[in-house]
């Protein structure tokens, strides 16, 4: 039995976790990633915790025997990744990146090395998990939205601010909006918001949930109707939350995911092992 690392460095959160050759790639069982966890990036960054890290992860479970990782958080963020676990030196590090090759499937991006990390590793992750015209989103620091074909082209996507940068320029560049809070009876996007920090919620909300509205209607202008939807990050649930109290939407597969990219990671790893 073998065991596999992997890491996903965002620009906010470094997540990592570990699997075993025996286990599936489209396992959705909860329980699927035995060892993992989730640290600031900014971490990575810091000789301390950098040894912290490497300390914990490498008490924590066996030597692996390849370790996979992507990251967008830049060289840097790379070099401190790999800096870790001296006494792993002989185990390879695999990196993904927008432009690596998995079988069965491709982009339409023009420069497919310019197609964020992450966003490929998503895509491959729902790739595993089924074989339908898929929407992938991932609702962290940004939002991206893209479409994944039946047939397992990418169709390309978009890239627009997740919604705290969205509450953030609000509170940062006007001079009274204040910041915001979530509460259990603040408005939904379906409704209008009757205080200011409805209005920033519910606007912010709307816009996220606009923008995947209209690109289901644009995967069905090609011909390419969306028959499921996946959802990973942070704001994941709220997304899904809102958008299945569209009517129109009711019978269509809406469903959070987490791990979407270390699941993409883990399945490109063992295509190229």
């Amino acid at each position: 039995m073998s065991l596999y690392l992997l890491f996903d460095v965002g620009n906010t959160r470094l997540k990592w976790a570990a699997v075993e050759s025996t286990q599936n790639t489209a396992d959705r069982n909860k329980k699927l990633w035995a060892y993992s966890g989730s640290i600031s990036s900014k971490s990575l960054q810091i000789p301390e915790l950098r040894e912290e890290l490497s300390l914990y992860i490498s008490n924590t479970l066996p030597k692996p025997d390849a370790i996979g990782f992507c990251c967008v958080a830049g060289d840097a963020a790379i070099d401190n990744l790999q800096s870790l676990f001296s006494q792993w030196k002989d185990v390879r590090w695999q990196q993904l990146r927008g432009d690596s090759i998995y079988e069965g499937m491709r982009t339409l991006y023009q420069e497919p090395s310019k197609l964020g990390a992450d966003r490929w590793a998503a895509l491959i992750g729902a790739r595993a998990l089924s074989s339908v015209n898929t929407l992938i989103i991932n609702a962290g620091t940004a939002s991206t939205i893209d479409l994944l074909g039946g047939n397992g082209i990418h169709y390309g996507g978009w890239i627009l601010p997740g919604l705290s940068l969205m509450q953030e320029s609000l509170q940062n560049n006007t001079a009274q909006l204040p910041s915001v809070e979530r509460q259990v009876n603040t408005l939904s996007a379906l409704g209008f918001g009757i205080t200011t920090n409805e209005a920033i919620i519910g606007g912010c909300d709307a816009a996220q949930i606009g923008a995947i509205l209209h690109a289901l209607h644009l995967a069905k202008e090609i011909n390419h109707p969306v028959e499921r939807i996946w959802l990973d990050g942070g704001n994941a649930k709220i997304l899904a939350n809102e958008m299945k109290k569209f009517s129109h939407l009711a019978n269509l597969p809406i469903e959070p995911i987490e791990g979407l990219v270390l699941r993409g990671l883990w399945a490109w790893l063992l295509q190229n092992l």
